[in-house]
């Protein structure tokens, strides 16, 4: 299913992968774990090899790989890939943070949302992977939950998706598109998730349509599994049942700090309603949030001892 880097720091960055034979079926992978190597190399003829290593691809996490690397100067392009057996890997670029202070004043980014596989072909990922670009954030609904729909320039595969086996294969079929896989080789993606990684205009244990709380938990951590296992996260982000820890902060040297938000988990409920309405009187709650107290406190606590000269909030909410 392609490779992937993220969450980068100026001496690191996450490598991903997936090994899956039978990718919309569950993935087609017996249950013992895969033997995978890595390597990261200087140049992209890995001439210069820099960092290489062994790891386990397991059944538990749908043989999704998550490394890790450490140890690589900041502020520089590397190139990565993997080895399964005789299978190599495409071949992905990927770049470190210069060092925290460091005198920057260059950096050139993109943003991604909302791409939805039905509603057309990923176009606009292809001329993203030819730009001049240092990082890229998606900034939520890297899938749609829904089911397939007829009149549209590509389907969905089966019904809405509700157990971990949906959400692994509907990750599969949008990670199979070779646009997006092409985005995800050129450089690192910084991600957050919104609504449709779970269910539509879901808030914190509510569901689309008020499902009973304990089954919606239940698919929350459904989804929240499927997500680590599809994205180029650190093991700090791992979930655990439903519960996910996935806001945090990333500084482009002296130029610009990242806050990067949950505005999902730990929200109240939308006000008067999905869609558009009138306003009512629950607009004016004090108590309503978006964020939850703790992430909150985070990110104003971040502001305050930021010296950036930018700070920059990628996040959801339009």
């Amino acid at each position: 299913l392609g490779v992937a880097s993220g969450d980068p720091t100026d001496n690191g960055v996450v490598l991903w992968t997936r090994l899956a034979s039978d990718p919309m079926s569950g993935g087609g992978m017996s249950p013992a774990a895969v033997d995978v190597a890595w390597e990261v190399a200087a140049d992209d003829r890995f001439a210069d090899i820099v960092r290489r290593g062994r790891t386990a691809a397991m059944y538990e996490w749908a043989h999704s790989v998550h490394v890790e690397v450490d140890g690589l100067q900041p502020d520089r392009w590397y190139w990565y890939r993997f080895r399964a057996g005789d299978e190599w890997s495409p071949v992905g670029r990927t770049r470190t943070l210069p060092s925290a202070g460091a005198n920057v004043n260059r950096l050139r980014f993109a943003f991604l949302s909302c791409q939805h596989y039905e509603m057309g072909h990923f176009t606009a990922h292809h001329h993203l992977a030819a730009e001049d670009l240092d990082l890229v954030f998606h900034l939520g609904d890297y899938i749609y939950e829904g089911p397939a729909t007829d009149n549209r320039p590509r389907r969905h595969t089966g019904l809405e998706i509700m157990t971990l086996a949906d959400y692994r294969n509907r990750y599969a079929l949008y990670r199979s598109d070779p646009n997006l896989q092409a985005a995800h080789r050129a450089c690192p993606f910084v991600v957050t998730w919104d609504d449709h990684e779970v269910d539509n205009n879901y808030a914190g244990d509510i569901s689309e349509h008020n499902d009973p709380i304990q089954p919606f938990l239940d698919r929350r951590a459904a989804a929240y599994q499927a997500y680590w296992e599809h994205m180029p996260l650190r093991r700090s982000s791992l979930p655990h049942g439903a519960s996910m820890r996935i806001f945090r902060r990333f500084s482009y040297g002296s130029l610009a700090s990242f806050f990067v938000l949950d505005t999902r988990q730990y929200r109240t409920d939308q006000p008067c309603g999905d869609g558009p309405q009138q306003p009512c009187r629950a607009v004016f709650d004090e108590k309503a949030t978006l964020l939850g107290a703790e992430q909150e406190r985070w990110l104003v606590g971040g502001f305050s001892g930021s010296r950036t000269r930018w700070n920059v909030i990628p996040q959801q909410v339009m």
